[in-house]
């Protein structure tokens, strides 16, 4: 297995990201591709445009190949990840009906309904992608949450004759399941040609992308918890059984066979509202930014380093995209005075992700009786120093990134690495190749200061707002 290599693939919610590792988890070369905005052609269907999921991992898998200095015959192996809670529609060649359903869209969140002939199946993103690379109607059983009729101790097809008919999806309509660490194919002379992958090569399955994530991150311990910067944020922590009854987490399929993980309360638009606030400022950040060599994040997390522990009492409520049962909420800044500035907002959101995500945490380990002792951030937004730190602050304990931050891509690799022998179990994967990159110790002034902030203030924000927004809703939406 030496000199050999592994190519993982991640389609995000806002990219696609393909990278080849080396079996020490070291990137050798890799590629990227922003999707394209969603379509949202009525209120609560959001909808990704044309074939943009396929398409983008097209663009990027050509640009990792293209840049890989290796042979293409040593690489081994293709571990692929994808976003959950999508619905994908396919006429019976494999090809799109309609466009995916983004797990942003109403109705996957609803049991399925057939309203279109040419449907002869229902999938999620990893399906729908094995099966253009591979040409087989296989996906991972690890990507079924929600609404599929799924027996979730058995990782199988649920044989209930009610579960069938209340999620609507009869199994002549759904791919075969198989365990992550699985071969469920290999890549075909279409899909070979397409993105420059070797023909024939093995395609992995994975899990669910927070499952991979997950995995990625070395996060196997249940005293370590992993939070997730993206889109969505919560935080994860592995767990051998599945709680039926969970009332401050939900259990999700892990990335490793008969494994789970569970995951607490999230933000549904966490480092999208970062990013919303850095476009909101606008060119002048921007245009700062550039003259002294830096990108604009980098430039306010440099201004907001100067700002105190507390944002000078600047609160931020992360609801900027509110859920189907509380349509009502909306995300909030307050506590303003004279001493603000751009940024103490900014420092304000990063505190509001790390108390949100902080008392989502100690809801679901209260309830799991598990004591926290290590935190992973894993994302892009863990390479702002300033984050982390935060992070560690409002924890109270060490927390820890790694070399390789995007670790759904890494996480994809050790299941391939493991499928394929180059590993023999998980745990030897993830010491070979997860690589820390540091760790942040929290400062115990900033520690007490937010706790006494959120136990105080921040926690019960929301009781009281609430109301005020229940009243503006009728009016403004």
């Amino acid at each position: 297995m030496e000199n050999k290599y592994i190519i993982g693939v991640d389609g995000g919610s806002q990219s696609s990201k393909v990278v080849i590792f080396d079996l020490k988890g070291n990137i050798v070369s890799e590629g990227k591709q922003p999707l394209k905005p969603m379509i949202m052609r009525k209120p609560g269907y959001v909808e990704h445009p044309d074939d943009d999921l396929w398409d983008s991992i097209v663009v990027a898998s050509r640009e990792a190949m293209a840049r890989f200095p290796g042979k293409p015959e040593d690489i081994i192996g293709m571990g692929l990840c994808t976003i959950r809670f999508c619905r994908v529609l396919l006429q019976a060649d494999g090809t799109l009906a309609s466009p995916v359903m983004s797990w942003m869209d109403v109705r996957v969140s609803k049991p399925y309904e057939h309203e279109n002939d040419n449907v002869k199946y229902v999938t999620t993103t990893t399906g729908y992608m094995t099966h253009r690379f591979t040409g087989r109607f296989n996906d991972t059983a690890a990507n079924y949450q929600g609404q599929w009729p799924i027996d979730t101790d058995t990782w199988q097809w649920s044989e209930d004759e009610e579960i069938i008919r209340s999620k609507n999806i009869p199994r002549d309509m759904l791919f075969d399941l198989h365990m992550p660490g699985t071969i469920l194919g290999s890549v075909c002379a279409e899909a070979a040609r397409a993105t420059g992958f070797p023909e024939g090569l093995p395609v992995i399955a994975s899990a669910n992308d927070k499952a991979v994530e997950a995995l990625g991150a070395g996060s196997l311990s249940g005293n370590t918890a992993l939070v997730s910067l993206g889109t969505y944020i919560a935080a994860m922590v592995h767990g051998p059984t599945n709680p039926k009854d969970a009332k401050n987490f939900w259990v999700n399929f892990a990335s490793l066979p008969n494994g789970y993980l569970y995951e607490s309360n999230g933000i549904r638009r966490g480092m999208w509202t970062v990013s919303w606030f850095e476009k909101l400022l606008g060119d002048e950040i921007a245009l700062k930014a550039k003259a002294l060599g830096m990108i604009a994040e980098e430039y306010l997390n440099r201004e907001a380093e100067k700002v105190p522990a507390g944002s000078n009492g600047l609160m931020t409520v992360m609801d900027w995209l509110a859920s189907a049962n509380e349509p009502f909420k909306k995300g909030l800044m307050i506590g303003f005075d004279g001493r603000h500035t751009g940024a103490h907002m900014y420092r304000s959101i990063l505190e509001g992700i790390a108390l949100t995500i902080k008392n989502h945490a100690d809801a679901m380990t209260q309830e799991l009786d598990i004591r926290l002792d290590r935190l992973i951030i894993s994302g892009g937004g863990s390479n702002s120093s300033l984050f982390m730190q935060i992070f560690a602050d409002v924890f109270g304990i060490p927390t820890s990134r790694n070399i390789v931050t995007g670790s759904a891509s890494l996480g994809a690799a050790i299941c391939v690495a493991v499928a394929l022998g180059a590993y023999d179990n998980y745990e030897t994967a993830i010491k070979q190749m997860v690589n820390v990159r540091d760790t942040f110790l929290p400062d115990p002034e900033h520690t007490s200061l937010y706790r006494k902030m959120n136990d105080e203030v921040y926690r019960h924000l929301t009781t009281y707002t609430d109301e005020v927004l229940k009243k503006s809703y009728p009016i403004f939406g």
